[in-house]
């Protein structure tokens, strides 16, 4: 017998116990693998280290192998592309590459998207022990770089992952399709090369030559350099990262507005040059009012693009990101216009019919960016329900959280913090006890229930007592693999991992949409191009 049909023996069909050793239940093969896939980054959890983690998405993904790999190609894809997970995905793919080449072959070009997997996916293999991956991943490999451009040789060629473009050139002999390609390939290997009809390296290659901001800025234009280029060759006054600012998208932008507030390209005290307030003695020209000007300037650029509705719909940015980036910069200027994004980024999202409970656990496990991120989507979901939902907290209490309709998001979700123990049975009891009808029942937690009654025989009774065709949804934001609810219970769907598409999940669901390990199965998996 197989190492994981013994694995598979040996899961309990019978209720099993959580972390906490209280009452839990084992889902689905598949479920608790695409929930491996969409909520574990191999990080330290409150309940278990990265070591114990690493073991068991080990263990999952050899299972998944044996018992059904078609499922796990799909899921690998589902997780990249959906659920935008990137680490469990790739360590799956190495996996699939050495025992499924056919369906490795097709999975590839799904997970692999940008020259950062391929490095992260190529560490792994040498982790594995797997060298270079074989024929069938150079195949892979070599396909992948036929369609590398500059901005790939500019933006990824670093050797900061310890794999770079270079190195997939030398693993992979990708043939050239013309002399424009032969001179990237060179030039990623290190080679000297014309660069004539390579303009944004050649841009490169002048940058590193000047000698002034303006010409360092006029090649950052003439290139459209990325700011990762960029910082790895100089490091930027604040003139040159205010050009930086401009080029990056949003996403960048998002992500480094720290970064700009630091270097004074908002304001305030700065490190060199003629933006110094505070010089040892030698007069700056007119630095207040210079200062005074380009914060204004600056400020009002970030704002306006930080706040246009039709960019944000297109950039698929979560909205998530928009809160690790509020809680980072310290401007309160900055931090109107993210605030203002979170509304607007959940404008977009669909309706959610009928009356909607909704649960958050504030339990001392869920404290930091699961909390923060748990507050802002009930707070979203409440909005989006038009005021038609309850929101409740709970730890071993239940409170109600007074949601707002027109107080915004984030200066709600600051007022909610971790506490307690965690009884999940808490909720649902209230909402008996209230004799509250709702329609759908969504609770974002851990699952780690360690206090009081169980959440499924509080679900049942409400059921039996309220609502008979209540449906549940559970967002489990963690890793651990015992769930609420048996899998045999129809009207209860479970939701892992924070996207865009949780919301628009549960609002499909509610008309009829079949649960994740459905939609995943139903994919195809159709050879992709890259692009």
């Amino acid at each position: 017998m197989s190492r994981a049909k013994k694995m598979l023996d040996l899961k309990p069909s019978k209720p099993t116990v959580n972390r906490e050793a209280y009452p839990a239940y084992n889902r689905s093969v598949e479920e608790e693998y695409v929930q491996l896939l969409l909520t574990n980054t191999f990080a330290n959890t409150f309940y278990a280290d990265s070591r114990e983690l690493i073991n068991e998405a080990h263990s999952m993904h050899e299972l998944m192998l044996e018992l059904h790999p078609e499922f796990m190609a799909r899921a690998l894809v589902y997780a990249r592309d959906k659920g935008f997970m990137r680490l469990q995905p790739l360590y799956g793919l190495a996996l699939l590459s050495a025992a499924q080449p056919t369906l490795f072959a097709q999975t590839f070009p799904h997970v692999v998207k940008i020259p950062s997997d391929l490095a992260d996916f190529m560490t792994i293999l040498r982790g594995q022990g797997r060298g270079q991956g074989g024929r069938v991943v150079k195949r892979q490999v070599a396909a992948f770089l036929s369609s590398m451009s500059e901005y790939w040789a500019l933006k990824y060629n670093g050797r900061g992952r310890g794999f770079s473009l270079g190195d997939a050139v030398a693993t992979a002999h990708p043939k050239p399709h013309n002399a424009q390609q032969q001179a990237l390939y060179r030039y990623v290997r290190g080679h000297e090369t014309d660069l004539t009809n390579l303009p944004q390296l050649e841009a490169l290659e002048q940058l590193k030559r000047s000698q002034n901001d303006q010409e360092r800025i006029y090649w950052i234009r003439q290139g459209k350099l990325p700011y990762e280029t960029v910082t790895s060759v100089l490091q930027p006054s604040v003139e040159v990262w205010e050009e930086l600012m401009k080029q990056m998208p949003a996403f960048a932008l998002l992500r480094h507005l720290n970064t700009l507030e630091r270097q004074g390209v908002f304001g305030g005290h700065v490190h060199e040059g003629k933006l110094e307030l505070k010089t040892s003695g030698k007069r700056v020209w007119n630095p207040k009012t210079y200062v005074t000007k380009v914060k204004k300037q600056n400020l009002n650029y970030v704002t306006e693009r930080l706040t246009d509705a039709e960019a944000l719909s297109k950039s698929r940015i979560l909205p998530f990101r928009f809160v690790k980036a509020f809680h980072e910069v310290e401007n309160e200027a900055l931090r109107k216009p993210l605030e203002q994004a979170v509304e607007l980024t959940f404008a977009n999202l669909p309706d959610l019919p009928g009356r909607t409970a909704i649960f958050l656990d504030i339990s001392g496990s869920m404290v930091g960016e699961y909390l923060q991120t748990g507050s802002v989507f009930a707070l979203a979901l409440y909005k989006k329900t038009n005021g038609n939902s309850l929101f409740w907290l709970f730890d071993t209490f239940v409170q109600d959280a007074k949601p707002s309709r027109h107080e915004s998001i984030m200066s709600q979700a600051a007022r909610i913090h971790a506490r307690g123990g965690t009884n999940t049975g808490a909720p649902l009891r209230k909402l008996i006890h209230d004799e509250e009808v709702v329609d759908q029942i969504i609770m974002i937690t851990d699952e780690q229930q360690n206090h009081g009654s169980q959440f499924y025989k509080e679900l049942q009774t409400y059921r039996h007592q309220i609502n008979r065709n209540a449906k549940a949804f559970i967002i489990d934001i963690a890793p651990y693999r015992n769930a609420m609810v048996p899998p045999e219970d129809m009207r209860t769907f479970y939701i892992y991992g924070w996207s865009d598409l949780v919301l628009s999940f549960i609002s499909r669901t509610v008309r009829g949409y079949s649960g994740m390990v459905q939609h995943i199965e139903q994919l195809q998996l159709d050879a992709a191009e890259h692009t």
